[in-house]
């Protein structure tokens, strides 16, 4: 058995153990390994990197909270951007800080399947961060070009059921979310299209348009403009519950699809080296902030819902998404687009 299949075996079985985090994995290097005093952290500005461009997703759900962090923490947190990689970049540079003082605003990509999509990447998602929580989540809109046939959720999930291997999709990349995610659908939805990567999900949007392409899994922000003019048709979210990001639109469980739910996400993380109680202070401030009605807006008008959380929670989240993305890696045998 490879490493990343048995990766993926332990990280399913610990789902069933209650209390598992990730967290534990650095708990007993954690304070030794650091010079910081906790109770008097931060000493210094913080940084918070994001591996994605100005005014990228990522990046406004780190500015929106780095300004009332600071406010609480009494020193500067600094968003720097260093794209590239799909974050990757950034995320392998937090994994190896040791200052105490630097952490990623980081994706579902970076902080677990990584090292399953590219065996070479420089830093293992599973041991290599601290969680410290949930920023926001959004679902992914399942939806088909206007070719389509059919008006409601169900009549449009036969259509795609009906053109069977003839039916396209359309993905930003093999290896991302919106890649594995249609997977998965496939597996539970008896579906059988094509994949059809292209460079950006506005470019899949161009192809839908274009009637190139029959369907994608797309950012509810890119999605739902064309779905109400008419342009394409909404099929449903793919997150567990229905998403004020997408007012209605049903969820795959609404219309019989069950186990292909999955949401985009952006939190925090510092490197498995960061202090137990420097995480835990940072991970009070960011629930408090995010509780803050105009930090809750400007990231639901940027394309997210304020999940505010627990760090044991984020430890399930991401052992959850890393269970059930890393089966459909191996099983499709993806690699890194």
């Amino acid at each position: 058995m490879n490493i990343s299949k048995r990766r993926l075996l332990q990280s399913t079985a610990a789902l069933a153990v209650p209390g598992t985090a990730i967290k534990a994995l650095a708990a007993g290097v954690s304070a030794a390994s650091s010079g910081t005093n906790p109770g008097a952290w931060p000493t210094k500005p913080v940084r918070l990197l994001v591996g994605f461009p100005r005014d990228s997703a990522p990046d406004i759900a780190a500015r929106a909270i780095a300004a009332p962090l600071s406010a609480l923490l009494g020193q500067q947190v600094l968003v720097e951007n260093k794209p590239g990689a799909s974050g990757n970049i950034v995320a392998d540079e937090v994994a190896k800080a040791r200052d105490d003082h630097t952490f990623g605003a980081l994706i579902n990509g970076n902080m677990t399947i990584a090292k399953l999509l590219n065996p070479s990447m420089p830093f293992d998602p599973e041991t290599d961060f601290s969680p410290v929580g949930l920023v926001g989540t959004a679902p992914l809109v399942f939806v088909t070009s206007a070719q389509a046939v059919g008006s409601s959720p169900e009549d449009l999930l036969l259509w795609i059921r009906q053109i069977s291997t003839t039916g396209k999709y359309g993905t930003p990349g093999s290896g991302t979310v919106g890649h594995l995610g249609m997977e998965l659908l496939k597996m539970h939805a008896g579906i059988f299209a094509k994949h059809e990567p292209f460079n950006s999900n506005p470019q899949v949007v161009d192809a839908l348009l274009a009637k190139r392409i029959h369907m994608a899994l797309l950012p509810p922000g890119l999605a739902l403009p064309h779905v109400r003019s008419g342009k394409l048709k909404a099929i449903a979210v793919t997150s567990p519950e229905r998403s004020p990001l997408a007012e209605g639109v049903p969820t795959l469980r609404d219309i019989g699809v069950h186990g292909a739910e999955i949401e985009i996400w952006t939190a925090l993380a510092g490197p498995a080296t960061t202090p137990e109680a420097v995480s835990a202070k940072l991970n009070a401030a960011l629930t408090k902030v995010l509780q803050s009605p105009a930090v809750a807006e400007a990231l639901f008008k940027s394309g997210w819902q304020p999940r505010a959380g627990a760090q044991i929670d984020m430890a399930r989240r991401i052992r959850k998404d890393t269970s059930r993305l890393g089966g459909v890696i191996i099983v499709r045998g993806i690699k890194e687009g």
